[in-house]
């Protein structure tokens, strides 16, 4: 039985009774309410009076889309609005309200915030990570929301690219095995059935092949958030780059079908075979076609060969980006296999657009009614229908303990242990004083990373939840002294056994992470060899969404630990590092000695081995 026959049987919805709704809907539907149910629109952009009037039916959050204050209550009260509205029109087709829940519910301030996929594919624990689907869905139920963009199931091959922290793994089928493991959690959160989350794999297909290119492509990125201006045209608003951004992300993966058959494609079978009925199209491109604009790959492959029964959506304005004219853009992205358009901004002008399309015969009537149908059928399949408003008594369990402690768990399991030398580790909670150092290691927004709370993420107290050195503080000895510098400039007299650095990345998302060089930079050298000359014991947690170049500083260092993103839980980390748990991550992308070695394929073909390669980690 498939996962989608399971959950209308436990509803007592027979197959054929949703078949039988969806066929009565859509007779009853005029064209407007249609097109209405094929449009996504941000939270910010429409009122819930808009919602009904246009018969909407999606409206997301974006990141940072929150509410003012951001407090899991009126996170319910703003999608049940929205909701309520579209109730009301004259069918009562409930809209799907989104969003970017891909580490937890990690818009909401207060609710818990999981390790990002890079950590949970150093885990390799399935039932871990359905566990923290469950969760999850839990409790984006008790703001109402149904439908979460996850799991990613890229296969990052080259770290530079900006998203490489949303992928598992470099590994096809570790990332295929995970994201069918939240896949599950997420529709499997109640055990009589009764309500569940929808999942989104994303980004199809081979988004993580795309090739390093010379020139940024930040005049043709969609910006994202609640803070972008209301735009809907092919010219966003310029922005200042770093080296190396928008290098890698929305590019093209000149890669073979092969490759993209073997590689690429097995984890949205997998995802799919566990329940995910909604697949979200990639910026980027194969062989110089957009993905949104794919015919191969989103008609005859995905939706023919695979048998997909679910909807395909678009992602943040990516329909722009196809051609200079706005109405082929619509007209190619419909045509394509596109069902539902994230637009986000004017609405109007693309229910305009496709309407003249269908009325101008460049889009069949019959195409439109094949989206509407998949949607409708979605709706009914997820119970939408029948509980609209989410779970409101999961609002007191929202950030509870018991969900905590499977953040815990999960950071545990997540760290890589590797370099251990001079037994460095497990550290004694009896030493008489540490020396910790680096801004991370005492910023919850700098360990939780990109999106956390905010699309880019940010540092400083962004939301709940402990720090390391919170954690560090609450494991020693009531004896012990923990003297913390954030930039290592320590009292003059200032030294001890141990001392431990936490390294981080500055926090970011997509295309702002790609970067020409992972090598540590001058502050980041200087912080260690100032926290080096007053310790005989140097421990490094480097906190980040991919691997990073310090061979020549590994000498300096007596034990490295890969503590990746690892969320609002982070006292996870002074479990393993005092050994009440021992270390048991292993490394889920290869470690190149240097920036000669990435991407995948130049370490492939190197006659020097990697620093650390695929599966490596030390348990004590």
């Amino acid at each position: 039985m498939t996962a989608r026959a399971e959950s209308n049987r436990q509803r007592g919805l027979p197959d054929a009774e949703v078949a039988r709704k969806v066929d009565y809907l859509l007779s009853r539907m005029t064209l407007e309410e249609k097109l209405g149910q094929m449009t996504m629109v941000e939270n910010n952009s429409i009122t819930p009076a808009q919602v009904a009037e246009f018969y909407i039916g999606s409206v997301l959050s974006g990141g940072g889309g929150n509410p003012t204050p951001n407090t899991p209550a009126n996170w319910r009260a703003m999608v049940c609005a929205f909701q309520k509205a579209a109730l009301e029109t004259r069918l009562a087709i409930p809209l799907l309200y989104g969003v970017d829940a891909v580490h937890g519910h990690n818009n909401v301030k207060g609710a818990v915030i999981f390790p990002h996929n890079i950590g949970l594919g150093a885990s390799r624990d399935p039932d871990l990570v359905e566990r923290i689907g469950q969760v999850t869905a839990r409790e984006l139920l008790a703001t109402s929301v149904h439908w979460t963009f996850a799991p990613s199931v890229s296969v990052p091959q080259d770290l530079r690219w900006g998203r490489t922290y949303e992928g598992y793994s470099e590994d096809s089928q570790l990332v295929a095995e995970l994201g069918a493991a939240l896949t599950r959690g997420l529709g499997n959160c109640r055990a009589d059935g009764s309500i569940q989350v929808l999942a989104c794999a994303k980004h199809y297909v081979a988004d993580g092949a795309a090739q390093w290119r010379e020139s940024p492509i930040a005049e043709d990125a969609p910006q994202q958030g609640s803070t972008a201006p209301p735009q809907d045209s092919a010219a966003p608003q310029a922005v200042e780059l770093a080296p190396g951004q928008w290098q890698i992300d929305q590019g093209d993966a000149p890669i073979d079908e092969a490759s993209l058959r073997t590689t690429h494609l097995p984890p949205y079978q997998a995802a799919i075979a566990a329940g995910a009925r909604t697949v979200m199209a990639s910026y980027s491109s194969w062989g110089g076609e957009k993905l949104h604009a794919h015919r191969y790959l989103l008609r005859d492959l995905l939706k023919g060969e695979l048998g997909f029964q679910g909807f395909v959506v678009t992602d943040w304005m990516a329909i722009n980006q196809l051609d200079p004219d706005y109405q082929q853009c619509v007209v190619q992205a419909v045509q394509a296999g596109i069902d539902m358009v994230m637009v986000p901004y004017d609405f109007r002008r693309f229910i305009a657009a496709l309407k003249k399309a269908v009325e101008g015969g460049d889009v069949a009537l019959k195409r439109i009614d094949d989206a509407v149908r998949r949607i409708l059928r979605v709706k009914l399949d997820l119970g939408l229908f029948e509980q609209p408003f989410g779970d409101k008594p999961l609002l007191e369990s929202l950030g509870c303990a018991a969900h905590r402690q499977v953040a815990r768990e999960a950071l545990r399991k997540s760290l890589v242990l590797l370099k251990n030398e001079r037994q460095s580790l497990p550290l004694s909670r009896d030493a008489p004083r540490l020396l910790v150092a680096g801004r991370a290691a005492d910023d919850i927004g700098l360990q939780c990373g990109g999106w956390s709370i905010t699309w880019q993420g940010e540092a400083g107290a962004t939301t709940s939840g402990t720090t390391i050195l919170e954690g560090l503080r609450a494991a020693v000895a009531d004896t012990a002294a923990i003297d913390y510098s954030a930039d290592g400039q320590f009292a003059a007299e200032a030294r001890a056994a141990v001392g431990i650095v936490a390294l981080h990345e500055e926090p970011y998302a997509e295309g702002f992470g790609d970067r020409a060089d992972l090598s540590l930079v001058p502050d980041e050298i200087a912080l260690l060899r100032r926290v080096r000359e007053r310790c005989d014991k140097l421990i490094v947690l480097l906190i980040a969404g991919r691997p990073r170049i310090l061979t020549e500083q590994l000498p300096w260092i007596d034990a490295l630990v890969a503590a990746w993103l690892p969320g609002s839980e982070a006292h996870g980390i002074a479990d393993v590092l005092f050994g009440d748990y021992p270390f048991t991550g292993k490394l889920p992308f290869s470690w190149p000695r240097s920036m000669d070695q990435i991407p995948l394929a130049a370490l492939q073909a190197s006659a020097e081995e990697p620093l650390w390669e695929y599966g490596y980690g030390l348990t004590d």
